[in-house]
């Protein structure tokens, strides 16, 4: 059931004018990796972005799980208008929105985070600021293990919630999420009065792609996940790298 629903997800239209596209990074933009610091940018992506953006007056947007300061790491040569840590971070060419404070107990429990994984040889902590993640994809046996930590730990962090991905846990502040990031750059120049448009692939990205429905956008579906509420889908990265690539002229 689940390939024959996929079968009938159809590929995107080409990109238009007068769209505000938003676009996520990992498993979207780029192929996923062992670890986050491991992703390869493909040279060709830098110009492709920057001639998508310059088409779309501007209104294109990298909308990420990693914080900010990560997703600059990758971009380097232009600070693109961003979403950091599923929607906690945006930042836009007028102003910036930075992740709330942790609470209390906020260091302990990231230092038992790290113990956790430095004891499950192959899992990897990443350190966020506000957030953690805890990855398994190279050790899938420990995702259990990895998982509980993380639910046991929620109680101790009022105002967190868990994000769930591909092989990987977060706690994070529950304070909005990929789809009210995308609310909130369309509120402003130049995304605003265009048509939405968000590209993603993981369960988080669920939320932008309920955004961009309600609001009569296009949803955008990466990779054979099965139950989406996305109603257009791409292969995988290389398929969203060439469809943003190769019809520029359709934008214009």
């Amino acid at each position: 059931m689940a390939a024959s629903r996929e079968a009938r997800r159809p590929p995107p239209p080409a990109p238009a004018a007068h769209w505000a596209l938003f676009l996520d990074v990992d498993g979207c933009l780029l192929d996923l990796a062992d670890t986050p610091d491991a992703v390869i940018v493909p040279p060709s992506l830098h110009d492709t972005l920057r001639v998508m953006s310059d088409r779309l007056e501007g209104a294109l947007a990298l909308v990420s799980g990693r914080s900010l300061a990560s997703v600059d790491r990758l971009f380097t040569g232009r600070q693109w208008p961003a979403s950091g840590l599923h929607g906690l971070e945006r930042r836009t060419a007028t102003h910036l929105v930075s992740a709330p404070p942790a609470p209390p107990h906020w260091p302990a429990v990231r230092d038992e985070a790290r113990r956790l994984a430095d004891n499950h040889r192959g899992t990897l902590f990443e350190d966020k600021g506000a957030a953690l993640a805890l990855h398994w994809r190279t050790a899938p046996q420990a995702g259990t293990a990895l998982r509980a930590f993380a639910e046991a730990m929620l109680p101790r962090l009022p105002g967190y919630c868990l994000q769930r991905g591909h092989d990987v846990v977060e706690l994070r502040p529950d304070a909005g999420d990929k789809g009210t990031a995308i609310v909130a750059f369309l509120e402003d120049a130049p995304f605003r009065g265009r048509v939405p448009v968000f590209v993603g692939d993981d369960i988080t990205d669920e939320s932008g792609f309920a955004v961009v429905n309600a609001r009569n956008g296009i949803s955008i579906l990466v990779g054979p996940r099965a139950h989406s509420c996305a109603h257009y889908a791409l292969t995988d990265p290389a398929a969203v790298r060439a469809w943003l690539a190769h019809h520029p002229e359709q934008a214009s």
